[in-house]
């Protein structure tokens, strides 16, 4: 009876042994994303453009004339008084330094490769040159320095990583690179201190910068509905909504109002 004991616990084991190899293993369920919707290649044989003319209506405010007296090799690239680029105006009231670009959900379904020229920017009698830097994301940024002194160049954006670096007389460029797009990062030299410009990155290569006659002019734009907007470092942005049919051009103007009280 003893044996007879032993006999069925041994098979009891045996069948559970087997039951458990021929159990199937499970595997764990791996849960992945959808495929992203392929970018879509902008068609230029529908694409418009934008064009116009920012102005400043009113008195441009007289500033004092930049002091460098600190350094001399500066001072003398500068024979008459040098004033500050906060507000440069041409004639009729035009506006320079004025960054006009466009914004809109739409664009982001378009692919736009990312340019591999540098965006140069130098240091040239103790100024920033030119004061207003407009790249797309990752696209190279190379700042020059021309100059028989020693700068730093010291960006200070919010959404992109700060960097500082100095740059002593013959140095090799300092190459940077934004990967987030940012509007008016401040760029500013810690020696120097009236030196300062501002960068500008974007996701997109519909932007221009105003030269003194207060014209940009901004092509290859697809079909849709947008809000171009303006930027001045002193007076602001302001907003224009436009709607552009396939192979349209349209003119958008932008006026800014002048301080009515004395700087």
């Amino acid at each position: 009876m003893k044996n007879v004991s032993l006999y069925l616990g041994l098979v009891a084991v045996l069948v559970t042994a087997a039951a458990g190899c021929n159990k199937k293993r499970r595997t764990p369920t791996v849960q992945t994303a959808p495929p992203a919707a392929p970018l879509a290649t902008l068609n230029l044989a529908t694409a418009g453009s934008i064009s116009g003319t920012v102005r400043l209506d009113g008195t441009p405010p007289v500033f004092r004339p930049i002091n460098m007296s600190a350094e001399p090799d500066c001072a003398k690239a500068h024979p008459k008084p040098l004033m500050p680029e906060e507000v440069v105006t041409g004639a009729d009231g035009a506006l320079a330094n004025v960054v006009v670009y466009v914004k809109s959900s739409d664009l982001q379904k378009y692919r736009f490769p990312t340019p591999a020229q540098p965006v140069l920017l130098d240091q040239r009698g103790c100024m920033y040159v030119p004061h207003i830097v407009t790249l797309m994301t990752n696209q190279p940024l190379e700042v020059r320095n021309l100059d028989q002194t020693t700068h730093n160049v010291h960006a200070l954006p919010v959404d992109n990583p700060e960097w500082n670096e100095s740059q002593p007389i013959g140095a090799p460029p300092i190459k940077q690179r934004f990967a987030v797009p940012e509007n008016a990062i401040p760029l500013q030299c810690n020696v120097h201190p009236w030196m300062k410009a501002y960068v500008f990155v974007f996701a997109n290569p519909y932007f221009a910068v105003t030269a003194k006659d207060g014209k940009f002019e901004i092509d290859n734009l697809p079909p849709g509905t947008y809000t171009v907007e303006a930027w001045q470092e002193k007076y602001g942005v302001e907003d224009q909504p436009i709607t552009l049919a396939p192979k349209e051009s349209k003119e958008v103007s932008f006026t800014f109002k002048a301080a009515t009280t004395p700087e």
